[in-house]
């Protein structure tokens, strides 16, 4: 299998993806999409719908979870009613 170098064309040019943690969730967009493309939220209610809206206002349409739990659930349940 050949491997891919950074040079080469995005996959999938909106994606995110979101480290989750229990008190914390570190979410990564495309380095072209924002100056600052890593962003801390927390786990709470009002940072959760932050994390949603951060997301929408930078177009993207597909996100990777890593999860160690159910912590994702919460997430899964606000991109559910923002959707």
């Amino acid at each position: 299998m050949a491997m891919r170098t950074r040079e080469e064309e995005e996959v999938v040019p909106n994606a995110a993806g979101i480290g989750v943690g229990a008190s914390s969730h570190w979410v990564a967009v495309p380095r072209h999409a924002a100056d600052d493309s890593v962003c801390e939220f927390t786990a709470m209610t009002d940072d959760l719908n932050a994390m949603a809206d951060w997301l929408l206002a930078y177009r993207v349409d597909s996100v990777a979870l890593e999860s160690t739990g159910v912590y994702w659930i919460p997430i899964f349940e606000v991109s559910n009613s923002v959707a």
